[in-house]
């Protein structure tokens, strides 16, 4: 039976005092994404604020072979827990397995692996299905339940992408005014993003509201609606994550609304959560879930220092 906690609670478990000389490896799905930046920067703190306790980051740089190397090198260099932002969800058995033989504690953040957890292994995120649900809400609230969506998803490799998709779609099903006129990856980029919603504009694809798995993609979509030189207003955009441009964004009046994923909660969670399997708690939790908020312009100003 899986338990499910709140992320709150697992911060204050851990003394501020950690193991002393504990090492932990952090192999990050890839450096270059500012949500998974965040992340990082917020495990580093984590790690800064115990006693005795340092991370060693290493960039799989979306690259699945590299990234169960690293693990694979962790386990050699016998580090005392390992933390993974997955590359692929869909290929984190063999490193859940090399971690388990080693009796190294592991744990999964931001992206939940397909494989089942336990025995050593957990995670720490937050249920994506309902950021899209939150988002496909408040959209349809927006559009007054009709009109034309395009969704952005992210790598398709990622569960993110599928459940936050699946979410908002579960939703626009309830509005037979709400038609998903398109549907296509843009990989979690901002460029990406740019290119996708400037070939829907080009194909003359009718469009009243972008819903993006991110908010990379969704300020991709805005910059390719102003090269075309359609005012944001007339085209709903909504994103997830709050990040600090997306809420520049909002602040404009460009960004339609984003759902905030607390990524520091998810580091510290991580951190705190792999630090108690360390030490052998048989009372740690498999699966740590932190919260989805909506984000509009009228309560943004709540999220900007997260």
């Amino acid at each position: 039976m899986k338990k499910w906690i709140s992320a709150a609670l697992v911060a204050v478990m851990l003394p501020s005092a950690a193991i002393a000389q504990t090492k932990i490896g952090v192999a990050m799905a890839q450096f270059d994404d500012n949500f998974l930046t965040i992340l990082r920067n917020g495990m580093q703190k984590r790690g800064q604020e115990l006693k005795g306790v340092s991370l060693q980051f290493e960039d799989a740089r979306g690259d699945v072979g590299r990234q169960l190397g690293q693990v694979e090198s962790f386990v050699a260099q016998k580090v005392s827990a390992i933390i993974v932002s997955p590359a692929d969800t869909a290929a984190t058995k063999r490193m859940s397995d090399a971690a388990r033989k080693a009796g190294i504690p592991l744990v999964y953040v931001n992206r939940l692996p397909e494989e089942k957890l336990g025995q050593g292994v957990g995670f720490v995120g937050s249920d994506n299905k309902v950021a899209g649900q939150i988002q496909g809400e408040a959209l349809a609230k927006r559009l007054n339940g009709k009109g034309n969506v395009v969704i952005m998803l992210g790598q398709l490799s990622t569960d993110a992408a599928e459940a936050r998709t699946a979410g908002a779609k579960e939703v626009f099903k309830k509005y037979p005014g709400i038609k998903v006129v398109e549907e296509q990856t843009a990989n979690w980029q901002r460029t990406q993003g740019i290119d996708l919603m400037s070939k829907w504009i080009s194909a003359g694809v009718k469009i009243d509201a972008v819903a993006a798995n991110n908010d990379e993609m969704a300020i991709g979509a805005l910059i390719a609606l102003r090269q075309a030189k359609i005012s944001p207003a007339k085209v709903l955009v909504a994103g997830v994550d709050a990040t600090p441009d997306a809420l520049t964004e909002m602040a404009k009046g460009d960004l339609a609304v984003t759902v905030f994923q607390n990524a520091r909660a998810q580091a510290s969670g991580a951190v705190d959560l792999v630090l108690r399997m360390a030490k052998g708690d048989k009372s740690a939790p498999t699966h740590v879930m932190v919260p989805f908020e909506l984000v509009t312009k009228e309560n943004m100003a709540g999220f900007a220092s997260n």
